[in-house]
Parts: C-alpha cells; sequence; structure tokens
C-alpha cells in the first residue's frame, strides 16, 4: 500500500518562496508518476505540476509555470515542489498524489494515491 505524506507548507507574504515536501512509502513500481495538485475554499481540485518518477519529466499547469519546480529525489523517495514568487491566488491546500504509469495526467481521477494536503497561506 503506498503512502504519501506532504510536509512544508505554511504563511508567506506575496513574493515569498516555499518548499512543499511529499515523503512515499510502500509500493514498487517499474514506472511511476507522481503530481501536485492544490484546493482552495470553495473550488475544486486543480492540477499544478507533475513528473515522471524515472524519467524526472515534468509538466506544469499554466499559473504556475516559471514560478514553481516540480521534482524528486528518487533515493529518498520524496516529491518537491518548489514554490517561488506566491501570489494570494496561489493560498490553498497542497496535496501530492501518485499512480502507476507514465503519462500526462493532469486530473484528479488520473491518481490512485493522495497524502493529507498541507496548507499554503499567502499574505497580501
Amino acid at each position: 500500500q503506498v503512502q504519501l505524506a506532504e510536509s512544508g507548507g505554511g504563511l508567506v507574504q506575496t513574493g515569498g518562496s516555499l518548499r512543499l515536501s511529499c515523503a512515499r512509502s510502500g509500493g514498487t513500481f517499474s514506472t511511476y508518476t507522481m503530481g501536485w495538485f492544490r484546493q482552495a475554499p470553495g473550488k475544486e481540485r486543480e492540477f499544478v505540476a507533475r513528473i515522471t518518477w524515472a524519467g524526472g519529466l515534468a509538466y506544469y499547469a499554466d499559473s504556475v509555470k516559471g514560478r514553481f519546480t516540480i521534482s524528486r529525489d528518487i533515493a529518498k523517495n520524496t516529491l518537491y515542489l518548489q514554490m517561488n514568487s506566491l501570489k494570494p491566488e496561489d493560498a490553498a491546500v497542497y496535496y501530492c498524489a501518485g499512480r502507476r504509469g507514465a503519462g500526462l495526467f493532469t486530473t484528479p481521477a488520473n491518481y490512485d494515491y493522495w497524502g493529507q494536503g498541507t496548507q499554503v497561506t499567502v499574505s497580501s
């Protein structure tokens, strides 16, 4: 059973930076994709970024492209999201997610495993 645990959320001022982490345990798949999603109050969960675990191929939502960077440390089984130039509209609960296989996978329904979420608050 795959388990995901996020950390690193918090309060930051507009223009600031945060780095989220997601530790993965369990599951040994030949191919794997992990992603970050976020959900603000009253809104649907939306795609932020995803990366293929073996190849490190990244894909971003337009809203974060150029500001956020997704990466992974294979040895540590940890996924990261470096968030720079944060805006008030980036405030949300951020979730990491995972699934078998390598693909674009930009909707929540594409993913089988989810973390509990970590809150990011951006003050203006």
